[in-house]
């Protein structure tokens, strides 16, 4: 319950028949599935419903919309005991292009292929609504039933209606241009496919052409028709009825572990979604565990589909497949959600896996930080080092303690810089780190496997100094180095250094990105409180007379050192005695007039 991710998905429940007893759509499937088992249901139907849950299974998707179409595609497959059926009478809308001489677009949930090509489902009327209004401002198609045909107007039979006089129909009825028109049902085609890049190229052509023969205002129509189109949504990936079955594969792999998603794709929409996962025994090749996977995923889904996605090209397994490296269109985008699908799957896993055993995660993400930078050995222990002034006072420094890829607080170390004058952050670096592996060399005790600066190339240079040319010691050096916003940006280590990219999203760079965060927060921390506890100690502490007894008091009369020196004599008088208040009064007066 805890791996399921804060995405838009469809989730299955299952019997402990494995029969799927329930399916449902959400914006976020972590809460909406959570619901059912957090609280107490007063319908007694999901109360059964519940009660009857023994798997849960769910595939994630780019939207809410896509949501709706695969809730509504799975219901009609399985038709589960616990889900309101739909009736064929309540499907999502189409858009019909007819099959005419002269043909018609129009929105219907009525599917006959003979009378026309249909495009959809739409998961909402209103996107339908929308696809169509954008294809008549464009282009001026007739919306009548009027049966035309090439005989009917070489007769005129027909006139023109009303929408032609308001300029909403060409006015075919009366032998305008057939190839013109057909263009335009062609491109609307197009359009509803989602397709809509190579329009726009064409209308900018034409706009550039008009505007070179002085045509203004036919290049302003055509100007206006493209910011429609940049206006217009594309529609869903869950694609057009009139796409063939196709199976689309996924592929990560984490260590010795691989994982394969497919997603079986029937008249156009995701109909059913599976993930597997094998575990390396010798030195397989990705391309060998693909072609494993994929044979036995379509046997699970029992798929006889000829058509295959695929990031890679996977070991052959069937001559008869056509195998498709997908990298643009309708076709990319369902790989992309396999991708997805993938490595939500593998998160889930490695989620589960550190549940049951949590020094397991820290090791996994250690032996990645470890073969980024060709560590010699697991940095079980890492030190990282920070420090902090204001235009050199009250300088101090920080070291947090990393042990196992987790804050070790107790092991925390606090530095007040003895030795530097001013402020000289890579002296004040080499003194603190001599310091802390002087006293780990005095004490025989255990050095850190890594050593890491919140800081770039000269922080680095000034610990290798300490511990290099200083103590004689061993120890890789790393350094953070920040954007402009001061976040962490890469690892850089070596000398001269290197810099190691890493994605924004691993678990390293989240690592690494914590143990800087952390260490700016101690070191900050520390300084705040050394510059309050000067600030107090430089008004009170230095007067004649007055111990920690009478700051105590003096601090819970006035509130602040600050209302004290703007109080009365004889209100000092009055709380500290005559002899005592008369005296610290005028040595805090002596003081602001200097």
């Amino acid at each position: 319950m805890k791996r399921i991710p804060e995405n838009p998905g469809v989730y299955q429940y299952f019997d402990k028949d494995g029969q799927i007893i329930y399916v449902g759509k959400a914006k976020n499937l972590h809460r909406r599935v959570n619901s059912y088992f957090n609280k107490d249901h007063q319908s007694s139907k999901t109360r059964q419903l519940v009660a009857h849950i023994a798997d849960i299974r769910y595939v994630v998707v780019e939207s809410e919309q896509d949501a709706f179409l695969l809730e509504n595609n799975l219901i009609k497959q399985y038709q589960p005991h616990y889900n309101i059926l739909l009736k064929d009478g309540k499907s999502y809308p189409s858009i019909c292009i007819t099959r005419e001489a002269y043909p018609r677009i129009f929105k219907t949930r009525t599917i006959n292929k003979k009378t026309g090509e249909y495009y959809g489902p739409f998961s909402y009327s209103n996107t339908a609504d929308m696809v169509l209004e954008l294809i008549h401002k464009l282009y001026p198609i007739r919306t009548c039933n009027i049966p035309l045909t090439p005989d009917s107007i070489e007769k005129k039979k027909v006139r023109v209606c009303l929408k032609y006089h308001l300029k909403n129909c060409c006015g075919i009825c009366e032998g305008k241009s057939k190839e013109e028109y057909n263009g335009w049902i062609e491109q609307a085609r197009e359009l509803i496919k989602g397709d809509a890049h190579e329009i726009g190229r064409q209308l900018e052509e034409q706009m550039v052409a008009l505007a070179a023969e002085m045509k203004y205002e036919e290049a302003a129509d055509i100007k206006r028709k493209i910011e429609l189109l940049k206006q217009f949504k594309s529609k869903t990936i869950i694609t057009n009825t009139t796409t063939r079955d196709v199976d689309v594969f996924g592929y990560d792999e984490q260590d010795e572990k691989v994982y394969i998603s497919m997603l079986h794709v029937h008249n156009g929409s995701i109909v059913q979604g599976q993930t597997i996962e094998y575990r390396r025994k010798m030195e397989e090749e990705k391309e060998e565990l693909l072609a494993m996977g994929m044979m036995e995923l379509r046997q699970q889904l029992e798929s006889t589909t000829q058509d295959v996605i695929v990031p890679f090209i996977p070991e052959v397994f069937d001559d008869q497949l056509h195998v498709h490296i997908a990298v643009s269109g309708d076709r990319k985008k369902l790989l992309d959600l396999a991708m997805q699908n993938v490595r939500q799957y593998k998160l889930d896993r490695l989620k589960q896996d550190d549940k049951l055993n949590p020094e397991q995660r820290g090791v996994r993400i250690l032996t990645e930080l470890q073969q980024m930078m060709g560590l010699p050995t697991l940095p079980r222990w890492i030190d990282c080092f920070d420090n902090s002034n204001i235009q050199g006072t009250n300088a101090v420094a920080g070291c947090v303690v990393y042990r196992m890829a987790k804050p070790s607080k107790s092991d925390y170390k606090k530095f007040d810089i003895k030795t530097v004058e001013g402020a000289d952050d890579y002296a004040s670096m080499r003194e603190v780190v001599r310091r802390r592996y002087q006293h780990l060399l005095d004490e025989k005790g255990q050095m850190p496997d890594l050593i890491i600066a919140d800081g770039g190339l000269g922080q680095m240079h000034a610990i290798r100094e300490a511990v290099e040319d200083q103590l004689g010691l061993s120890i890789p050096i790393a350094g953070l180095k920040k954007n402009d916003k001061h976040r962490t940006q890469t690892l850089l280590y070596g000398f001269p250094p290197k810099e190691i990219s890493m994605p924004v999203t691993s678990e390293v760079f989240r690592l690494l990105t914590n143990i800087q965060d952390e260490v700016h927060r101690f070191a900050i921390s520390f300084h705040k409180a050394k510059r309050s506890k000067a600030q107090i100690h430089s008004q009170l502490d230095d007067l004649q007379g007055v111990g920690e007894v009478i700051k105590h008091k003096i601090l819970t009369h006035f509130g602040s050192v600050k209302r004290a020196r703007a109080a009365e004599k004889e209100e000092w008088i009055e709380l500290l005695g005559k002899s005592r208040g008369s005296a610290i009064y005028e040595q805090l007066q002596a003081k602001i007039s200097l």
